[in-house]
């Protein structure tokens, strides 16, 4: 199985400066406030989207004469932190008392501060972004944040309404997760000063790898022996209907699709409704058919990458939607 570790390897030296320029950008002074920033930038998680930033950066670096240097940690910090306080706020949203495993930081300081910590990341990061004066990277960058707050709307609402058709899903998903890996690959093209071309095709590779890489997360959530750091099912318990139940839905006649949603309707606080739902969508093949669905995406974005020649950070970049195809977190 391909590795995270080795994924990073030809950029591993470029991580290393990119966590310190983080660190040195988000010194804070206030007690309380640097305890709840240190606390969330020390469990990030896998890191994906600056890993990202600086494979794109080094596969077009070499075409340009640029090297990978603080342009390109800037993009990497813009994209992160705007995923990070994301996931701070969406804690409090679903009222999530853990994120991978750990405690969230509404768990540890209420939610009414976890917002504040979402906030005040937000603005943090777009002030050292225009202070920086690199308008192109932060132009670039900052449509994701409208984009992930519309995704989540749409996701509440049709939550609310248990209503949800494919190419909704897809758009959701697009907005969500989606988007910000394709600003990921696009921007560390654009950081060493690829041209626009090469710019929107590494857009499109990252879309591509981020439609998988949500589909690969839904799937999860149904997988029993998963290791996300939260519940199982945990779609279910929201009302969200994500691809497995969708295709469970697609297959089903109007009598059960009505009998999919009342026990849907139930599964916030029926665990039997849940064990129902997770064992049909199991064991009816959804979520095979669902993996199909994402290793065409994989397929759509290792096929965008026969434009560059061979090499490491190629590699890399093949090897990362191996790993998102076969990652079990």
């Amino acid at each position: 199985m391909v590795t995270l570790d080795a994924i990073r390897e030809p950029v591993r030296k470029e991580l290393e400066e990119f966590e310190a320029f983080v660190r040195r950008n988000f010194k804070v002074e206030n007690e309380l406030l640097a305890a709840m920033v240190d606390y969330i930038l020390s469990t990030r998680g896998k890191g994906v989207r600056p890993l990202l930033v600086l494979l794109s950066a080094g596969l077009n670096a070499p075409a340009t004469g640029r090297s990978v240097g603080q342009r390109t940690y800037l993009a990497a910090m813009l994209v992160e932190i705007i995923h990070t306080a994301s996931l701070v706020h969406d804690d409090v949203i679903d009222e999530s008392d853990t994120r991978r495993g750990r405690a969230s930081a509404n768990a540890k300081w209420q939610s009414r501060n976890a917002v504040v910590l979402g906030d005040f990341l937000l603005a943090r990061n777009m002030e050292i972004g225009m202070r920086s004066a690199q308008y192109d990277i932060v132009s670039y960058v900052i449509s994701s944040i409208a984009l992930l707050c519309e995704g989540e709307l749409l996701q509440n609402d049709h939550a609310r309404k248990m209503e949800v058709t494919r190419n909704t899903y897809l758009d959701i998903i697009y907005k969500k997760t989606a988007s910000l890996l394709g600003i990921s690959a696009g921007v560390g093209a654009l950081s060493v000063g690829a041209d626009r071309g090469k710019i929107a095709e590494m857009r499109r590779f990252g879309d591509a790898l981020g439609m998988a890489f949500q589909i690969q997360d839904d799937i999860l959530d149904y997988t029993r022996g998963a290791h996300t750091g939260k519940p199982s099912n945990n779609d279910l318990r929201e009302h969200k209907i994500t691809l497995p139940l969708l295709l469970l839905l697609d297959r089903s006649d109007k009598a059960r699709q009505d009998e999919i949603r009342e026990l849907l309707a139930r599964c916030h606080e029926d665990e039997t409704a849940v064990d129902t739902l997770q064992a049909a969508v199991e064991g009816e093949g959804c979520l095979q058919e669902a993996s199909k669905v994402m290793h065409g995406y994989l397929q759509r974005a290792a096929s965008l990458l026969a434009a560059w020649p061979d090499g490491p950070v190629r590699t890399a970049l093949v090897n990362l939607c191996a790993y998102i195809a076969e990652r079990n977190r």
